[in-house]
């Protein structure tokens, strides 16, 4: 921003003008339509833009052809074409070359403020290569011009509209510029230099002589922007970045912007350099030289320079600390909220650095800069003891009334942090969140407090009581739904184990009776559970639960039901042999695909509910998987690639799979056929220690027909003779709107791991149905349907896994079983798009946090676990490094118990 607002300062001069002679133009046109508006109004405001069209100003910029110019007009309309140019209208090609051509005539035009519109209009017109020949010759005359004006602008604009042909032309005009006595033409020159790197950086370089001659300008600007070019001529050479701080550091530079930017350049240095334990860290004196300067800029620049440099120490920190506390007592609101900002990072690391501040902070409290306000009590709140805790809060109390949701969070969030901290102090906490609950607010500010109350409940046993309290006395008046049914939830599971759990039960009967039918159904599942745990109770909870049987809403009254049954079986001793005196909550979707398996006849054993995982093994084991995945960057579909191994009751059940053992992988759903098409068809293949199934899902859409012995033969056409068909499955029977599966089962050769492509075709027989009888006709005949072709891919045979030390497991593998190799993956916006492009692809778990790249990185390390069918681990270390042009080079290191596998991790790679 400093680098645009100091150097286009002359051009949005410019445009002010033309804003104000439209705004001076529309008054007028604009009155009756602000009489027409609400009297009682006080800032009504009238746009000078309101109405334009494109069409209307492209005719009105004819004006620019007239033999005698109006500048004024002219002017006006320029003003427009920006305002439309802003707003994201586009011009055509067609368009956009006459406007180009017009606004060229306005050279002969001698008015000064409508030469500095053209200036803008030609950058945003921005003409092609074959047009800007004809306004290269004018603009090159005013880089040459008497008025400063004319010049600075014109290498602005010649310089955005260039390429890399004409650049070779000017140069000599710009290295002028650059040692220009006019600061305003140096600067746009330096500038200009900038934004020509990005084009044709060898020009830019040879101008080194010039440039370190205007970073000894007296002028501020011209110091600043000339160092600015000097740092971005030489950022790809460390070594060169180092002795041009070291130089640097030892000069005189005056301007403030120049001296942040030093600062800045050498806290690049400073994280490149490891610490030593005996050394004194580089460059240190020079930052804390700097927190003597006289610029206010400049002293915070540096404090936030020590602040965040890594490893820092409480006495390297003091200096910054003692600086930001004058600033604290500024008069600059700006200052106290960059202060308070600034400790409030401290804090988080090393809060006992920042106790000096806390009187100060205190005053802050008051600040109306309600900003300023939040961060010093969330500062203080981190910093402050257990005995100042009361103290404070009465302080908050008066606070908190008067700031909005988004700042109460923030407030929220850091008392939590501190009950934490201080358990003993848990009652007067919680009392807080409790008053503050029954105030007026928003959803996400009242969801906060009761995930705040969530978590010291949680983690604190002694508040369990209190907290339990506070928020049932919330759910009495609470608006919304959702925190009702999660605070409901939570009394069933932790008020059982209350000292006096009795008391909980009026407050969850009164929503049964009181409340929407979400929240009696969240009701009704809470007091059951307070009578499967508390044998006194029993008797009491049945009785409400039996009035809750007439419900009119078909949900509780199914719940109810359903708990009332488990609940008499309990009085009865009949005790519940999966989950103890406990009511049972199995896994929906589980329950749903084995009890539409066993309806199917998929299985020919006895159903048992013994097969179906509970809601706690489900949470623990797909909803896990899926989560950190989701954690570690990977997209929806390997998250589901990875769940759906717990997804294939039809397949576990199968005895004709026992043999094979357990599931190794299975991938996610494959289309085979269209969606508009008459029988809708998908693929999973099912990845085993030495055999691969591939399992055909199959419906039939067609409400005149009956589909029996369905199968598909699949034809190997790319690959090796590494799998050998075994035996084919055949589904009997397909009505209308039926899914059932086929499938297909081949050997495979352990060791070998390659990827193959089937063709397929769906067979079966077509039964015709009578309209009259609905039942299908005794002889049908046999049709086929052909299927998209399949592919075993590679990644079949990987799968992530959890590992807690990663050097632990990599040192105990092999490195006879390595393999490395480089790779170019080509431009990118950043290392993070290369990293979660690699995670995609590889099939494997990122480790340790390492799918994260700190910003601006021009190198990282990402490192992954994973399991190759046959349970043989392997590890991958990826080395991630970018160029100046975003060009992204990586280097992959796999290792694992075999070298085939590691070999298997760079076949992935190359295949993608």
């Amino acid at each position: 921003q400093v680098h645009k607002n100091a150097n286009s300062r002359s051009l949005i001069k410019g445009t002010g003008i033309g804003l104000a002679i439209m705004a001076e133009n529309s008054t007028i046109l604009g009155s009756e339509s602000v009489k027409k508006r609400d009297e009682d109004s006080d800032d009504v405001y009238y746009s000078p833009f309101w109405g334009i069209e494109k069409g209307a100003v492209l005719q009105e910029a004819r004006c620019f052809n007239d033999s005698q110019l109006d500048a004024r007009k002219c002017q006006q309309v320029i003003t427009k074409l920006l305002y439309l140019c802003n707003q994201g209208d586009t011009f055509t090609k067609t368009e956009a070359t006459e406007v180009f051509f017009s606004v060229t005539k306005l050279f002969q035009s001698k008015d000064s403020n409508l030469r500095r519109m053209v200036y803008l209009i030609i950058k945003e017109v921005c003409p092609s290569s074959d047009e800007v020949i004809i306004v290269t010759s004018s603009l090159m005359k005013d880089m040459n011009s008497k008025v400063d004006l004319y010049r600075s602008n014109a290498i602005r604009v010649l310089c955005s509209i260039t390429d890399a042909g004409l650049l070779g032309q000017i140069e000599r005009y710009l290295k002028q510029a650059v040692v220009d006595k006019n600061s305003v033409v140096s600067s746009a020159a330096l500038v200009s230099g900038i934004h020509l790197l990005k084009i044709n950086a060898d020009i830019v370089r040879r101008w080194s002589n010039e440039i370190q001659e205007a970073i000894n300008s007296s002028h501020p600007m011209v110091q600043f922007h000339a160092l600015s070019l000097l740092h971005q001529i030489r950022q790809s050479d460390r070594l060169a970045v180092s002795k041009l701080v070291t130089q640097l550091t030892k000069s005189n530079i005056r301007s403030p912007l120049a001296q942040c930017s030093i600062i800045r350049y050498v806290s690049q240095v400073i994280s490149q350099i490891v610490p030593s334990d005996n050394a004194p860290r580089p460059f240190f004196d020079f930052l804390e030289g700097c927190l003597r300067n006289k610029s206010e800029m400049v002293i915070f620049e540096a404090a936030r320079a020590i602040i965040n440099l890594k490893e820092v120490t409480s006495r390297e920190l003091q200096p910054a600390v003692s600086v930001l506390q004058l600033f604290l007592s500024s008069s600059k609101p700006v200052l106290r909220f960059g202060a308070v900002r600034a400790i409030n990072q401290i804090a988080l690391k090393n809060p006992l650095s920042v106790t000096n501040c806390n009187l100060d902070m205190e005053n802050l409290i008051s600040d109306q800069n309600r900003s300023i306000a939040t961060l010093a009590i969330t500062t203080l709140l981190k910093t402050g003891n257990e005995s100042s805790i009361e103290r404070l809060m009465k302080q908050i109390t008066v606070f908190v009334s008067d700031i909005q949701d988004e700042f109460k969070i923030v407030v929220v969030q850091a008392i939590q942090t501190l009950c934490l901290k201080f358990p003993h102090k848990h009652r007067t906490l919680v009392n807080f969140l409790s008053n503050i609950l029954r105030e007026e607010g928003g959803f996400a500010f009242k969801k906060a407090i009761v995930d705040s109350v969530f978590c010291i409940i949680k983690n604190i046993p002694d508040a369990k009581d209190p907290g339990l309290t506070h928020l049932s006395e919330f759910i009495e008046d609470c608006e919304f739904t959702y925190l009702s049914s999660q605070i409901l939830h939570l009394l069933g599971s932790e008020g059982p184990q209350t000292t006096d759990p009795s008391k909980y039960i009026r407050y969850i009967y009164n929503r049964v009776v009181l409340e929407n039918a979400a929240i009696r159904a969240s009701a009704i599942s809470a007091l059951s559970k307070f009578g499967a745990e508390c044998p006194l109770l029993r008797s009491r909870v049945l009785t409400l639960l039996y009035r809750c049987l007439h419900d009119s809403d078909d949900e509780v009254r199914d719940r109810a039901t359903l708990c009332v049954k488990k609940l008499e079986k309990l009085s009865l001793h009949e005790v519940d042999g999966i989950n103890g005196q406990r009511v049972t909550d199995y896994a929906l979707q589980d329950l749903e695909n084995s009890l539409h398996s066993y309806i199917s006849g998929s299985t020919i054993s006895p159903y048992s509910i013994s097969n179906v995982r509970s809601a706690s093994q489900e949470s623990k084991t797909d909803h896990g998987i899926s989560k950190s995945l989701a954690k570690a960057g990977y997209d929806n579909n390997f998250s589901e690639d990875v769940s759906s191994i717990l997804e294939q009751p039809n397949l576990l059940s199968n005895p004709l799979f026992s043999a094979y053992g357990s599931v190794f992988k299975s991938s996610k759903p494959i289309n085979l056929t269209e969606a508009e098409t008459e029988y809708k068809v998908t693929c999973i293949v099912h990845m085993f220690r030495s055999h691969v199934v591939f399992e055909f899902k199959c419906t039939n859409t067609i409400e005149e027909q009956l589909l029996e012995d369905i199968s598909v033969s699949m034809e190997m056409n790319e690959g090796t003779d590494f799998l050998i068909e075994n035996s084919t499955i055949s589904l009997d029977r397909m009505p209308l709107g039926d899914e059932g599966s086929a499938f297909v089962i081949f050997d495979r050769k352990e060791g070998v791991f390659e990827q193959a492509k089937f063709s397929c075709v769906l067979r079966f027989t077509s039964k015709e149905i009578d309209p009259s009888t609905g039942e299908p006709e005794e002889e049908g005949y046999d049709d086929e349907y052909t299927l998209e072709d399949v592919n075993l891919k590679l990644t079949d045979y990987l799968r992530p896994t959890n590992i807690s030390s990663f050097k632990k497991a990599w040192d105990s593998l092999s490195e006879e079983c390595e393999c490395s190799g480089d790779y170019d993956i080509g431009k990118r916006e950043g290392l993070q798009q290369a990293v979660e492009m690699v995670i995609n692809i590889i099939g494997c778990q990122p480790c340790e946090g390492t799918e994260a790249v700190p910003p601006n990185s021009r190198s990282h390390s990402t490192l992954f676990s994973g399991m190759c069918v046959g349970e043989s681990q392997v590890l991958i270390i990826t080395n991630f490094g970018i160029d100046e042009l975003n060009n992204v080079t990586m280097k992959i290191t796999a290792r694992s118990e075999q070298l085939d596998i590691s070999e298997l991790v760079h076949a992935i790679i190359s295949d993608s």
